[in-house]
């Protein structure tokens, strides 16, 4: 930075300066010499001072204005409350990629009746989504609008027996802007609410027939791996594109999160149909990774309803049958 010298002198006994430029002295720019500074009237300094103070406070409060702007910018995850949990378990399903026949969102959505689980925040889908890629969902009345509901996600809480983790559970749109900035909020809530463990759910579609539960995983230790294959969860070999929980496995194992991802594999011929069979066998693996109760009995005979429905329509359609006898050769 350039510095100016001022030098002050008398003329008939009165003092000037060479360069009359306060606001540029205030801003540190112009420096005044020691012996000047000695010769200077006391008038002038406090000038001088007086106008260092203006601009140090024209300074402050243009700081002042950007913190009250950021602040007032929406968070990424806006909370309406802060629930009081006990080392909650953190529970996340995704629509779109990496959720086949609904299974992590259709089991968000039964903990979240069954449990009675109850909403405390919401995804800023301004942070994290592109309304041209999902777009809100409206609704139109007689020619009015009624409802705009852009993508986004609900955080609610469960509060469990005296000896089990309480839950949060997370059910939301996968993320497509800003994957680490969405993992770092994750996280962050979690921690604050007491937690240090996720689990999050996936599906994907395989050759495996409607009588499968076969369901796999990833976690972040061998230790936690091995909590998986007690529960008879198979572990998982992939090589591709990848969704956001993987990041969320990453991001959360390098933040010292004890980590989980459970996939349910479906078979393709059942797309639009709700697996209760899977649902239950997630069910299951949950409630033994988690050290939570959960009973599955409600999902179990609705799968006995479908099931019966299902193998009904394939004895009607020879060529689903056939289809479905080729994956039991290739499954022997």
């Amino acid at each position: 930075m350039q510095h100016q010298a001022v030098k002050w002198h008398s003329m008939d006994g009165s003092w000037s300066r060479s360069s009359d430029n306060l606001p540029a002295l205030a801003a540190g720019r112009v420096k005044i010499c020691k012996c000047a500074a000695r010769q200077m009237p006391a008038t002038h300094v406090l000038t001088i001072a007086f106008a260092a103070a203006a601009s140090i406070r024209r300074q402050l409060d243009i700081a002042i204005v950007s913190c009250k702007t950021d602040h007032m910018a929406e968070p990424d995850i806006q909370l309406e409350e802060v629930p009081l949990l006990k080392h909650p378990l953190l529970i996340a399903g995704f629509f779109g990629w990496g959720n086949a026949l609904d299974v992590p969102t259709d089991m968000l959505a039964h903990l979240e009746e069954k449990l009675e689980a109850k909403a405390f925040a919401r995804i800023n889908p301004d942070a994290f989504y592109r309304f041209d890629q999902s777009r809100p969902l409206v609704q139109i009345d007689e020619g009015r609008l009624k409802s705009l509901r852009p993508p986004g996600g609900t955080f609610s809480y469960v509060r469990t027996a005296a000896d089990e983790p309480d839950l949060v559970l997370l059910k939301a749109d996968e993320p497509a802007l800003h994957w680490n900035r969405f993992a770092g909020g994750l996280f962050a809530l979690a921690r604050r609410l007491g937690g240090r463990t996720l689990i999050t759910l996936g599906s994907m579609y395989d050759n495996v027939m409607h009588s499968d539960r076969r369901i796999s995983g990833m976690a972040s230790s061998e230790t936690l791996i091995a909590r998986l294959e007690a529960a008879s969860v198979n572990r998982i070999s992939y090589e591709g594109p990848s969704a956001v929980h993987s990041l969320l496995q990453q991001e959360g194992s390098e933040s010292g999160f004890d980590c989980f991802s459970i996939w349910s594999h479906c078979p393709y011929y059942l797309q639009g149909t709700s697996h209760y069979g899977l649902l239950a066998a997630l069910c299951t693996v949950l409630a033994t990774i988690g050290g939570f109760s959960l009973d599955p009995d409600d999902l179990e005979q609705r799968w006995v309803l479908l099931r019966d429905q299902i193998e009904h329509a394939i004895k009607e359609k020879p060529e689903l049958l056939r289809m479905i006898e080729d994956l039991r050769q290739e499954k022997r």
